[in-house]
């Protein structure tokens, strides 16, 4: 991202594009080739104490961009959480919404602190085994030390695997750190709340979209969406 750019503080304010916009450019995107269907998308979230209260929400929404990215012909999608004191999960590489639905469905926030920096380390093991297109977060807080997250997202730029940070609420600290892990990895940062579902819905189904179909694929998606994603397709190194 660059140091121009200028990050809404409210995303909700932001227009949507329509229901009927949305389906009628994935019906055509769907009709195009995406490389059979193995690209690869870690989706991450921070399941310590203080997100039980959106948790269901995030759940309906990764289920949702997990069904358009089989609309683009298929997405790997690997699920990751951390939570309480060390506990750090992944589940397998799953082709299937239904099968990650149910994991998640599954999970229990419990209280501990962040763990991102194991997190991008793990995202680094899993693309030097096969390339991934990326990892989205979703989370609201940072309690670890920038500087060495900061390296490994810089690594992961230069392996161009983007990082896709999600902030829940405002907090500087978080926010501070997120944007510039989007920025060293190539990525994008947005921020967003109980009362930006919506937003994040979309935001979400243009990472998958990015990472079933390459940039011009988002650049064309952006096309018919809203200002958010439109922001998230600029940050993305090209």
């Amino acid at each position: 991202m660059s140091k121009d750019t200028k990050l809404p503080k409210n995303t909700d304010q932001l227009p949507v594009a329509s229901k009927k916009e949305v389906a009628d450019f994935l019906g055509k995107l769907a009709t195009i080739p995406q490389g059979g269907g193995d690209a690869r998308l870690i989706f991450a979230l921070d399941a310590t104490a203080s997100r039980q209260p959106t948790w269901d929400m995030a759940t309906q929404l990764q289920a949702e961009m997990f069904q358009v990215a089989q609309s683009l012909g298929g997405l790997q999608i690997q699920l990751c959480y951390f939570r309480g004191l060390g506990d750090f999960f992944h589940s397998n590489w799953h082709s299937s919404g239904d099968e990650l639905l149910q994991k998640m469905l599954g999970i229990q926030c419990q209280a501990g602190a962040t763990q991102l920096w194991r997190l991008l380390s793990h995202a680094m093991g899993e693309n030097e085994k096969k390339k991934i297109k990326g990892v989205v977060f979703i989370g609201d807080a940072m309690e670890e030390m920038p500087d060495r997250l900061n390296q490994l997202a810089g690594k992961m730029g230069l392996l161009n695997v983007p990082l896709f940070m999600f902030q829940e609420h405002g907090d500087p600290v978080a926010r501070r750190t997120f944007t510039e892990l989007s920025r060293l990895s190539g990525g994008a940062y947005s921020q967003f709340d109980a009362s930006s579902a919506a937003q994040l819905r979309e935001l979400l189904q243009a990472v998958a979209v990015y990472a079933a179909g390459g940039l011009k694929a988002l650049k064309d998606y952006s096309k018919s969406s809203g200002e958010a994603v439109k922001l998230l397709e600029r940050q993305i190194k090209s």
